[in-house]
């Protein structure tokens, strides 16, 4: 599975949001190749989830990717909860 993390330009946001994504999975006892880019780079990368901050994460929203939206980019509880019910 490749998750990927996306920011509006793809630098330091997303950055920690991979990290933080990367822990949440080692907690959830899960494996997936996570990687951080910019919005408009999102929009031609191939990826089984997307993950971002609520108010640009729609923007990808094409009907087929699979999108999910954080609240608080930062907070490891929230980021848990919500690849829990994407992960198999």
């Amino acid at each position: 599975m490749k998750i990927l993390v996306v920011c509006g330009n793809g630098l330091g946001s997303s950055f920690i949001m991979e990290l933080n994504v990367k822990k949440a999975l080692k907690e959830l006892n899960k494996e997936a190749e996570v990687e951080h880019t910019d919005l408009t780079t999102a929009l031609t990368e191939s990826a089984d989830l997307y993950l971002g901050a609520n108010d640009i994460i729609d923007q990808l929203d094409n009907g087929v990717r699979k999108i999910v939206g954080l609240e608080n980019i930062m907070d490891l509880e929230e980021i848990k909860t919500k690849l829990s019910q994407h992960l198999q």
